[in-house]
């Protein structure tokens, strides 16, 4: 696996000036298809693009399937952000890129920044106060159970 990794982070350079490959016209004809940039005035410059939102998205994805760490999922956040900007360079109905969707990442934010405060604060408090959660609970059902007994 961690062969695998280091390949995938390895070619990312040669991914990025993948778009160098393309055309520096508004057309391009293939034999499977062909692709017309209106928005972006090349083919080129529509790789460039791509390829630029696509290559940090690639690399968050595989930092966040790999971490161990338990801050992994803020990750979540620039990956949304990438995928954000990525989807709005395809889209060809959007005329300008890159303006609006930070304001798609503030739900993200709201979802996942308390989930990793919580996960954060049970470490703390396991780690650095010495609690143990279900050993509380464990010992809270007990003290349950010794009142149920006494209310008979």
């Amino acid at each position: 696996m961690g062969t695998v990794v280091a390949f995938l982070i390895a070619i990312s350079p040669y991914i990025f000036y993948f778009y160098e490959n393309f055309p520096q016209q508004e057309t391009w004809d293939t034999w499977l298809y062909k692709f017309n940039s209106p928005n972006y005035g090349s083919v080129y410059t529509a790789a460039w693009l791509f390829i630029g939102k696509f290559v940090p998205l690639y690399l968050l994805l595989l930092w966040f399937l790999t971490c161990r760490h338990w801050w992994y999922h803020i990750i979540l956040i620039p990956i949304a952000m990438y995928a954000f900007q990525l989807f709005g360079t395809i889209n060809v109905d959007v005329q300008y890129v890159d303006e609006v969707e930070i304001y798609y990442i503030i739900p993200i934010m709201l979802i996942i920044i308390p989930i990793v405060y919580l996960i954060r604060l049970k470490l703390f408090d396991k780690i650095v106060h010495g609690i143990d959660m279900k050993k509380l609970d464990e010992e809270l059902k007990k003290y349950e159970v010794e009142e149920d007994d006494f209310s008979e």
